[in-house]
């Protein structure tokens, strides 16, 4: 069922998708989103991936470097922050503008347990709500994190890619231009899952961390359980196909808006939002019938020598060489 599918991932500062982008996945190339909280770099990568747009690599670069060989997908990013935010106000997770409640497939807790075991033990969040949602504090949910310096207010996320526009490989966990220093300074573990159980630790850790207004970040967020080529979750002990319980193959088809898994980044004691990205699921035949409607009304049509388009005009055999 999944080959009838096609992927579409889109990015924007808030959770309207008119305002959004589509991301280039595997390309290498951010997606470059601005908003009153941040100026931001995204790029996403996919293992084996299918989908929009058209011609877009089935892997990445990305997966060949440790520790991202087994991992399915990662979003990756750089941020500028526009004010100063709170350690324990900024969260990256998932959210829905509808109730879930009657998708929710059976084993969810015993799934959720796992996932914070494997995943992010500092998950949360309320799945039966009207509006559900699964937040991990920031600290301690990103995988990778690398601190950097103060920068240009013209120009927050020059230099961080190369020249050719394409970023520069996979983050790393550390710091750079003096953000090394700045961890030691707090007393962050330099390792990554170190720097994570930290946070978790204890709450006064998170207020003593601030992300500095004008000081540059970049974050990885990846996994090897989320297989969006198969739509399925797996887990340690536990496999979930997703498209069974998102109302199958014909609910998919003609369910408005389509359906959709979305992550942001936010502020939870402001609500606003520094971006969000969105992984939606397009039937393969409805992509089809949009790309012929479009190949269809940018046919350029015979005109007559006015210029103007002859509406009688229909090509005859003899008319071909």
């Amino acid at each position: 069922m999944a080959d009838k599918f096609l992927l579409r991932v889109t990015a924007g500062s808030s959770y309207d998708p008119t305002f959004h982008q589509l991301v280039a996945v595997n390309s290498g190339a951010p997606t470059k989103v601005q908003s009153p909280l941040c100026d931001a770099d995204i790029s996403v990568h996919i293992q084996n991936y299918r989908g929009l747009p058209r011609g877009s690599p089935e892997t990445s670069r990305y997966f060949s470097q440790p520790p991202h060989t087994y991992d399915q997908y990662s979003i990756s990013f750089s941020f500028v922050p526009h004010r100063t935010i709170s350690g324990k106000s900024l969260v990256f997770g998932n959210d829905f503008e509808h109730p879930i409640r009657d998708r929710i497939p059976p084993g969810f807790s015993a799934a959720f347990r796992i996932v914070k075991w494997a995943i992010d033990p500092g998950l949360d969040g309320d799945v039966y709500a009207d509006k559900p949602y699964l937040y991990g504090n920031a600290l301690s949910s990103i995988n990778a994190l690398s601190v950097g310096p103060k920068v240009d207010e013209k120009d927050p996320l020059g230099g961080l890619t190369s020249d050719t526009g394409k970023d520069e490989g996979a983050i790393t966990e550390g710091g750079f231009g003096g953000g090394q220093e700045l961890r030691e300074a707090l007393d962050v573990p330099a390792n990554a899952a170190a720097r994570q159980k930290w946070f978790l630790g204890g709450h006064d850790r998170l207020e003593k961390w601030e992300w500095e207004e004008g000081r540059v970040y970049k974050a990885d967020f990846f996994n090897p359980y989320l297989d969006f080529n198969e739509f399925a979750l797996k887990l340690p002990g536990f496999s979930l196909k997703v498209l069974g319980y998102l109302g199958g193959e014909d609910y998919l088809r003609h369910v408005k808006p389509a359906a959709s898994k979305r992550y942001v980044l936010k502020d939870k004691d402001t609500g606003e939002v520094l971006f969000v990205v969105v992984f939606t699921l397009l039937p393969k035949e409805q992509v089809e019938e949009e790309e012929a409607k479009a190949n269809k009304s940018n046919t350029p049509k015979a005109t007559e020598p006015g210029g103007q388009a002859d509406p009688e005009f229909q090509p005859k055999a003899d008319d071909l060489d």
